[in-house]
Formats: C-alpha cells, structure tokens, sequence
C-alpha cells in the first residue's frame, strides 16, 4: 500500500467517526444541520463534538471547546463545510484560526448561501490547509434533508410501511405484522426525526402513541402531527391524553374543540378529493419548525403522499410470514406503480428473518 493510499484510508476512517457523531443529534437540530467533528493530532483523536440540541453550539465549536489537548498544529475533521459568518453566534472558522488548527478536512460545502464555498479562501489566507469532498457520497446521502430544507418549502418526509410477505397493511387477528426487532428499529427512526406525521384513522385503529419507547430515545420522543379532516380523534386517546408531555399538532378542516388539552389545531384546505391538502400541511409544518418528517400511516394516507410526490424515502419492513385471510388491504400493485426504477438499498440490519428495504423516491 502506498504512501497516499494509507493516507486517503486515514482520512475516511476519521470522516466515519464525524459522520458517527452528527448522526447522535440527527432531528433534534431545528432548522441546523446536524453535524460531527473530529480533531486529530499526530493521527490520534484527541476531541470529538456534534452540533447541540436545537441548533447551537455547532460540532466544531464543541469539539474545540471538549479538547483537553493543545489544537496547534492539530487536524479537524467535519461532516459540513464550517460556517463562515457571523450568525446567533461567531463564525466556526474563528476558533479555528484562534486555535491555530493546522488542516481541515470537510465533506461538503454547506448549501445555506452564507457560508457556501467561503470557508476555503478565509482559511487559506490564515495559511490553513483545507481539503473538501471526503466520502461526499456518503455525506451527500446523510444531509439530504437539510439540502432539501434549503432549496424547497417542503420538510424531508420518511414514510414507514410494515407489510407481510404476502403485502397486507393489516392483521385481522393482532395489533403488530413485524417482529419486536423491526418495531424497536422503528423507534429509532422516529429518535431521527423531530416529527411523526399520521391520520385519525391510524389513531382510531391503534390508539398508538407514536413515542420512543426504547432504552436510551425515551427522551428523543418528536413531536406529533395528526391530520384529522373531521376531528374525529377521541379526547381519550394516547396521543391525546400525554399532549401535554410532547407538542402535539392537529390539522383539521372542520372545527370541533379539543378543550384544553394543549394540543395545538391548525385549519387546512381540502384538495380535490375532499382530503386536507398535503402540500399545505407540509409547508405549515415546515413553518412550525419541522423538516424531517417521520411519516407512520396507514394504506389510504400513505399512497395519497407518494400520489402527490411528497414521500422522499420509503421504509419498508417486510414481514417473513404470510397474513393469507387474515390479511387486509394488500399494497402490492399500489407499489408498483411507484417504485418503478425507484433505486432500492437492502439495509444491513439483523432483524431475525425480517428484510428492512429503502426507496429513495425523490
């Protein structure tokens, strides 16, 4: 192996570890990206940080501020471009060149036209080394919801399915299709999201309560957004009930009063079809705060979102067991349709027996 190869290794391996550390906040940044920094000296990592919760401190900020070592001379290691101006706090480039940081290496350029390809030339003139595009594909992957926050009034939307192997949507006989390993990897992904998106109906099914319940994200719970047209949700469901624990937000278009029970309701347009307005819901969503959307619904909602083009990624967790009559409400020409030269990536994850499979649809 060659001198340069060694080194390109070296360069992933430490942009791997950024990429570790900005995926802990993932969803809980705001309108932030979430991002991961690594500080190396004489190739040994001497600090890590991430972006904080809600935004602020950025992951080179705390990186820095983490270091029991001095940073001259020492290498930095980040996810996304630094920012470059002057923002709710100082620029990241400062405590770079404050602390006299030898060389920068970040993935991409940061699409927010206020820093984008800026920190290069303000670093270059302090006589820093910056190099950029380190595993950008990689990278190019993991923000695509915040470079689609910057160039679209939509939020990034994950829709979930959970189907048998013969593709029904529901078990007449039980509440769950998948195993308790492929429900446990769907709290993870709503931890990964600042909101849950579902119908009434979903509600009026299962009563669910659309929180992390797993060791560890119990408190990474994002907020809720229900659409409910008619307001037919019961005061005495789950999801309404613990309002007061997690922000909980419903969209309507006929008024019934949820009383006090600090659940915020926003009327929305009816499409075409006599359905709120799924455009709509997601920009007000957007305007609420929200840009990764974690969408958990039923058969209805689920294809009235990718009808309208509004589903960026499909998670679909596929049963190894038949449902045969005991099946309802089969998916599988529906897909068909959409997920046509839809490129597919079989996720490496150990769910005993069960296949996790995601469609990039936009």
């Amino acid at each position: 192996m060659s001198i340069n190869q060694s080194k390109h290794i070296n360069h992933l391996f430490f942009m791997g570890l950024a990429l570790a550390q900005a995926q802990r906040n993932l969803g809980d940044t705001k309108e932030n990206p979430s991002v991961g920094c690594v500080i190396t000296k004489n190739n040994s990592v001497i600090s890590v940080g991430c972006t904080g919760i809600n935004g602020r401190p950025h992951a080179e900020q705390n990186a820095i501020n983490l270091s029991r070592a001095n940073l001259k001379n020492s290498e930095l290691y980040v996810t996304l471009e630094p920012c470059s101006h002057h923002g709710k706090t100082p620029p990241c480039t400062n405590s770079i060149i404050k602390n006299r940081i030898k060389k920068v290496y970040f993935s991409i350029k940061d699409p927010d036209f206020v820093s984008h390809n800026k920190c290069k030339t303000l670093l270059r003139g302090k006589k820093i080394s910056v190099n950029e595009g380190v595993d950008e594909n990689a990278l190019n992957l993991f923000y695509r919801s915040y470079i689609k926050s910057k160039k679209s009034f939509l939020p990034f939307v994950t829709s979930k399915m959970a189907v048998s192997k013969d593709f029904f949507t529901v078990n007449k006989k039980s509440q769950w299709i998948t195993n308790k390993f492929s429900r446990a990897r769907v709290h993870l992904m709503r931890s990964n999201h600042d909101c849950i998106m579902t119908s009434s109906q979903t509600i009026i099914n299962d009563n669910s309560k659309l929180t992390c319940r797993i060791d560890g994200l119990k408190s990474k719970s994002p907020s809720r957004i229900l659409l409910d047209n008619k307001l037919k949700i019961s005061l005495n469901s789950k999801i309404i009930k613990e309002a007061k624990n997690y922000r909980t937000i419903v969209f309507y278009n006929k008024l019934k009063l949820l009383k006090n029970l600090k659940v915020e309701i926003y009327k929305a347009p009816l499409d075409e079809n006599n359905n709120l307005d799924l455009t709509h819901v997601l920009i007000k969503s957007k305007k609420l705060g929200f840009y990764r959307i974690f969408l958990e619904a039923g058969k209805k909602l689920t294809l009235n979102f990718l009808h309208n083009n509004l589903v960026d990624d499909l998670k679909l967790f596929i049963s190894n067991k038949k449902l045969e009559k005991n099946g309802m409400y089969n998916i599988k020409k529906n897909f068909k349709i959409f997920l046509i030269n839809k490129k597919r990536i079989n996720e490496k994850v150990n769910l005993f027996g069960e296949k996790l499979i995601t469609y990039k649809i936009n």
